[in-house]
């Protein structure tokens, strides 16, 4: 039987007007103040936790940059019902239900996980991370490499991706979003469709973007943290420079019609993870799972095997 627990939850009462016609969602307090501070301050982060055999590696999915940990929903259980793994899926700091903070560092990221994964005993892991998610996974495992069993790196390389983003396209729209207050939830989403659609012109993305849009108190506001998002954008899009490697085996799983792991990337991955291979789904584009969710799947199982 499929099971699951809620660590956290972001409180409704959390909120607050910062405008006549659209709310924000503010920081939350916090004792790092983001580029400069000293240490990051892990927090405890908002995950569901699928059952399954405690003698096996648990899988463990951290999604990318404006996701959640609902992304993987089908995939986590698909997982836990064919292999009997327990199968976590997790929110990062300033997305879905977990807190909000000021740092948005790759270190932050990675200390939240080293806090949480102990805590539900589900260490040594199969660490599966999609493009932001997949570079707090590379970290983490470079880090702590006794935390992790095997790794894998969803479309995305321990390289800067900028040129190949829009991420900073895709948060400047959000930005601009304007809903009344008081309008149906319907209303509400057709609205911001309509305001992404110039500059979104995909109609998958901006119903991925559209998935953090969320009604609170009558209003309706991005559950994640714009304003910190936008302030490390630069380093979101960068990785920590690591001399250390990951000894552990390793797989870049890439979508064929993706551009965000460049051959010249090829050299760096050998060197920090040298037992890594590299598969192509093909007809995926960056979001592989979404995509090809099959393929992804059977991805993931033929390496567990």
């Amino acid at each position: 039987m499929l099971r699951w627990a809620q660590a956290w939850r972001l409180p409704h009462g959390g909120f607050r007007p910062s405008g006549p016609s659209f709310w924000r969602v503010p920081v939350a307090p916090s004792s790092s103040s983001g580029r400069g501070a000293t240490e990051p301050r892990p927090l405890p982060l908002s995950y569901k936790l699928l059952d399954g055999e405690a003698a096996l590696p648990a899988v463990v999915f951290l999604h990318g940059l404006f996701g959640s940990k609902t992304n993987f929903n089908s995939i986590a259980k698909a997982l836990a019902q064919q292999t009997g793994r327990r199968v976590l899926t997790v929110d990062a700091r300033n997305h879905g239900d977990s807190p909000h903070s000021p740092d948005m560092s790759y270190e932050a990221m990675s200390l939240d996980l080293q806090g949480l994964l102990p805590q539900l005993d589900l260490v040594p892991c199969v660490l599966v991370g999609h493009s932001m998610g997949g570079k707090t996974a590379m970290l983490l495992a470079l880090q702590r490499p006794e935390l992790v069993e095997r790794l894998i790196a969803v479309d995305i390389s321990p390289m800067e991706t900028t040129s190949v983003s829009n991420f900073v396209t895709y948060m400047a729209a959000m930005r601009a979003i304007d809903i009344p207050a008081e309008v149906p939830r319907s209303r509400a989403r057709k609205l911001a469709d309509e305001q992404l659609s110039p500059v979104v012109q995909d109609i998958a993305v901006r119903q991925f973007l559209l998935t953090n849009l969320v009604e609170v108190d009558g209003r309706f506001v991005w559950r994640v943290n714009l304003d910190a998002l936008a302030q490390h954008m630069d380093t979101i899009m960068a990785f920590p420079r690591r001399q250390d490697s990951y000894p552990g085996p390793t797989l870049f799983l890439l979508g064929g019609n993706s551009q965000f792991v460049h051959p010249s990337h090829h050299p760096e991955i050998r060197r920090l993870f040298p037992r890594a291979q590299m598969k192509t789904v093909p007809d995926a584009g960056h979001w592989v799972h979404a995509d090809r969710p099959q393929d992804f799947i059977a991805a993931i199982r033929g390496f567990l095997d």
